[in-house]
């Protein structure tokens, strides 16, 4: 797999102490596969959508001092594609070098699953190990980041250097635990570097493990006692879009469910700041209830609600609905937990956004608009006066 003949490798063993944002590393035959929940959080869950989201590694990254030029990286990934669908980025590898983006690779090989999003049908095509290579690095010793593709299922098997591997020295960051839905997992990004959770994270310089799940953002105690369980300085928690599209529950059910999420994180973080957004603009779901369902047109998928806005009477859900209901939860709960705040998601893209840059596929923002919810969320929440300010 590895063809330079004028190099030394340098073979180092890819554990915990390289890999930042991954809850979970298991064992395979091969390497280690990271996963973004832990295993008795997997083993309460027969979903595949949490099953293949949560083991696709958004924000997951090998991180290591070297003096290296040259690096190779042997990985199986698993691609998924969406049969009828256009193609979609997140597969790419970042590479980052004293904090900047220096190279950027995708993975031959692998296996490939495809999706029939019409009819639910899943196929699956085993495929061989891949290289991903990174050469002409600078010359001296240098941090570095290979940043895991957001869309692709990765099995890491083997790191190579042409120079000694070692940790990162602790720089004394703090910790940023955030979970929300796919757009929080990447959807539509260029790669895991700019998805706008990572983006706010490098301008605030700190660390970041995303545990946006795509269409995984329901509410699940597990994911509530991975949250507990996790250690952090700041957790956020962006509720609402997969309910809503999922059509889950009702609003009886969802306020006691919002209150037990919060009080699972709040065992095990009683006085971090804890952040609750509510969801972005969506003006397919904003009045009108789920199940949202795709459309496909000319190669391209849309998504549309199959919801009747008359069912809100009876309870169900809609992006309004919920905005309503967690700033009214957050400010009853504030009254007794002053680390608790609220940020309303139309402030990260309202309606003077959409009109300017509309979701394209009627769900999920462009790139750019990553990069402008990123922009104002740094800006509201980890500038100075914000409720993940740094502490002077």
């Amino acid at each position: 797999m590895h063809d330079n003949p004028t190099s030394t490798w340098i073979t180092t063993p890819i554990t915990g102490s390289i890999l930042r944002g991954a809850l979970d590393l298991e064992r395979t035959e091969r390497g280690v596969l990271p996963h973004r929940l832990p295993a008795k959080a997997r083993a309460q869950s027969a979903d595949g959508q949490l099953s293949m989201v949560e083991s696709q590694p958004s924000g997951v990254r090998l991180v290591f001092r070297t003096a290296a030029t040259a690096v190779e990286l042997d990985v199986l990934p698993t691609k998924t594609v969406y049969r009828g669908a256009q193609t979609l980025p997140g597969n790419d590898y970042d590479l980052l070098v004293d904090g900047r983006l220096a190279g950027r690779a995708t993975a031959p090989g692998g296996n490939l699953v495809t999706i029939d999003m019409a009819t639910g049908g899943v196929s699956t095509e085993a495929g061989p190990v891949g290289t991903v290579r990174f050469t002409e690095l600078a010359a001296g010793v240098k941090d570095v980041e290979i940043w895991l593709p957001y869309r692709e299922k990765t099995e890491l098997v083997e790191l190579r250097t042409d120079a000694p591997v070692e940790p990162v020295p602790d720089r004394g960051r703090r910790v940023w635990l955030h979970h929300g839905s796919s757009i929080s997992h990447g959807s539509n990004a260029e790669s895991s570097t700019t998805t706008w959770p990572a983006l706010s994270a490098a301008t605030a310089g700190v660390e970041l493990v995303n545990l946006g799940l795509g269409g995984s953002a329901l509410l699940d105690p597990f994911t509530a006692r991975a949250l507990r369980d996790t250690p952090a300085d700041l957790i956020s928690v962006k509720i609402g879009i997969n309910l809503v599209n999922a059509d889950l529950m009702r609003l009886r059910a969802f306020g006691p469910a919002v209150h037990g999420f919060l009080d699972t994180i709040r065992d095990g973080h009683p006085s971090t700041p804890l952040l609750v957004i509510s969801p972005i603009l969506c003006p397919i779901h904003e009045d009108t209830p789920g199940p949202g369902a795709p459309v496909f047109e000319d190669g391209r998928v849309r998504f549309r609600a199959t919801g009747d806005p008359a069912e809100r009477a009876a309870g169900k859900l809609t992006l309004t609905a919920i905005r309503e209901e967690l700033a009214r939860i957050t400010a009853q709960r504030a009254a007794d937990d002053p680390n608790l705040h609220h940020l309303d998601g139309l402030e990260l893209y309202g309606e003077a956004d959409f009109a300017e840059r509309p979701l394209p596929d009627a769900l999920h923002p462009d790139a750019a608009t990553h990069r402008r919810i990123a922009e104002r969320f740094a800006g509201r929440v980890f500038a100075p006066g914000g409720p993940f300010a740094a502490v002077l």
